[in-house]
């Protein structure tokens, strides 16, 4: 998928581009610049280093990435926080942005990306993140490539609290009634499976009023009638929407060659993860999502945490996929696209 969240040591990310979060002069700092340089390998990428010369915050440049599992290394310089009030969210956007410019001039398929300037420089965790979503998100509109946000521990990802906050209260309502009503679940689902077998007798055997019970439909028929399949019922909406693919599979985190196999395959089955991206794409209500989903015999659980965060995100219009990915990875659930 174009955009990723892992965690992982960043030295470790096999990508053509590795983003170090780095000293303005060149020398060797800590942290993130630390490591990289290490596993580099030290002497020849403060030689390269060197050759730059000073950066400034904001701005990036390149050197080979010599040791590292990469063909460059690109070198930004973060702010250092003080109060919010000195510019600081403005440079950290142009962290992202010119290092993912350096990456398209370098033709690059893919880029790897720390939480830049969190550490040592402490900017906020949250707000941090928000930048990075949101300067990513705008970068993959209009080009292909992979971005992996690279997050080494669990204290290094954070959201907001109010987020959070909100979200955790949610799951809990949810999950209290989903337990309440699988006490009373071993009846319903005996009688819906009797309802179930009745209907299909009288579909099998009693013909609708007034048709003679040799003229009930045939099987064939019956199963013609079923509606639309996911891929008619997508394509469809997406027409009525007035969108075109590029922008619908860029807002739904999948890759190019995955859209075009589900425009080309008329009996297309989307994984979850990639069918509810694609509802989370077209802005669907969750009604307008349930229909969609059930064309592909898919269904959201009212005990499950990934479909409960999906069931908040669309209730609450959360539909920017980078930011509903960045939730869904901090409860360790699995991350929209393909």
């Amino acid at each position: 998928m174009p955009f990723q969240i892992i965690r992982n040591d960043i030295t470790k990310v096999h990508a053509d581009v590795i983003v170090n979060t780095a000293n303005p002069k060149p020398q060797i700092g800590s942290g993130t610049d630390s490591a990289v340089y290490a596993a580099a390998g030290a002497d020849a990428l403060l030689a390269a280093r060197r050759e730059i010369g000073e950066i400034a915050p904001g701005q990036a440049a390149v050197t080979p990435a010599f040791s590292l599992p990469a063909n460059y290394i690109i070198h930004t310089v973060g702010p250092a926080w003080l109060d919010g009030q000195h510019g600081e969210q403005e440079i950290l956007r142009a962290c992202y942005a010119n290092s993912l410019a350096l990456a398209a001039e370098l033709e690059a398929e893919s880029i790897a990306f720390p939480l830049i300037a969190t550490g040592v420089y402490g900017f906020p965790k949250d707000a941090a993140l928000d930048i990075a979503l949101s300067e990513i998100g705008k970068f993959l509109l209009t080009h292909e490539m992979q971005v992996i946000l690279v997050v080494l521990g669990k204290k290094a990802f954070a959201l907001s609290e109010q987020l959070m906050g909100s979200v955790e209260a949610y799951l809990d309502e949810h999950q209290v009634q989903a337990l309440e009503q699988a006490e009373y679940a071993d009846g319903r689902r005996l009688a819906e499976a009797r309802r179930r077998r009745a209907a299909l007798l009288s579909a099998q055997d009693v013909p609708p009023p007034g048709m003679p019970r040799n003229a009930a439909l045939p099987l064939k028929q019956l199963l013609s009638d079923t509606g639309d399949n996911f891929q008619q019922r997508l394509f469809r909406l997406i027409d009525e929407r007035g969108l075109d693919d590029v922008t619908v599979y860029k807002k739904a985190n999948i890759d190019r060659k995955v859209f075009s196999s589900i425009r080309c395959k008329k009996d297309y089955k989307p994984a979850k993860k990639t069918a509810v991206a694609l509802a989370v794409a077209l802005e669907l209500s969750m009604q307008e999502m349930t229909g969609l989903l059930a064309c592909a015999g898919i269904a959201l659980s009212p005990g499950d945490k990934f479909d409960l965060i999906i069931s908040y995100c669309v209730q609450n219009g959360i539909y920017d996929i980078f930011r509903i990915n960045a939730l869904l990875f901090e409860y360790g659930q699995p991350t929209l696209g393909a």
